[in-house]
């Protein structure tokens, strides 16, 4: 009988007894709540950090798209102003085809003009000349450019 009341005190004095069960127990729900606690955080900062990450994310999207919008107003702006200067130079084109026309037409009569034409003199009208280009000319106004003038002495006693 001294062996069982020895027994079980030694199995209550054990570190690995009832009580030593209950000891480590309480010790383990103790790092089980802290770590608990600790993982319960860390997931907070985690959902935080998340939280925030796709805040500026968005405020990010919100520039972007403000950006674009202004890149793409400037875009139609400047489109509008290629096609006016365009419209412009179209109108520039066909006024310098216009005027080109012109100076060659005005070359061509001039070339005709200065050409050598022999100049008939019109026996009905003797002040009227006429050349051989069919032009006709004011001879109060002709000068002919290749002869030189002359002048003789009955001229000028008038």
């Amino acid at each position: 009988m001294a062996s069982s009341p020895g027994g079980s005190s030694s199995l209550q004095n054990s570190p690995y007894g009832s009580e030593g069960d209950q000891q480590p127990q309480h010790v383990m729900d103790q790092k089980k709540r802290k770590r608990m606690l600790s993982n319960r955080e860390s997931a907070r900062r985690s959902r935080m950090k998340k939280q925030k990450h796709l805040d500026d994310l968005i405020a990010q999207v919100d520039e972007l798209n403000k950006e674009n919008n202004q890149i793409n107003t400037r875009v139609e702006i400047t489109t509008q102003h290629y096609f006016k200067i365009e419209a412009e130079n179209a109108i520039i084109r066909a006024q310098v085809e216009e005027l080109s026309n012109r100076l060659q037409s005005l070359n061509e009569i001039i070339d005709s003009i200065n050409s050598p034409c022999n100049y008939i003199i019109d026996e009905a009208d003797q002040e009227t000349l006429f050349n051989d280009c069919g032009f006709m000319m004011d001879p109060w106004n002709y000068v002919n450019v290749n002869q030189p003038i002359v002048v003789s002495a009955d001229m000028l006693m008038y």
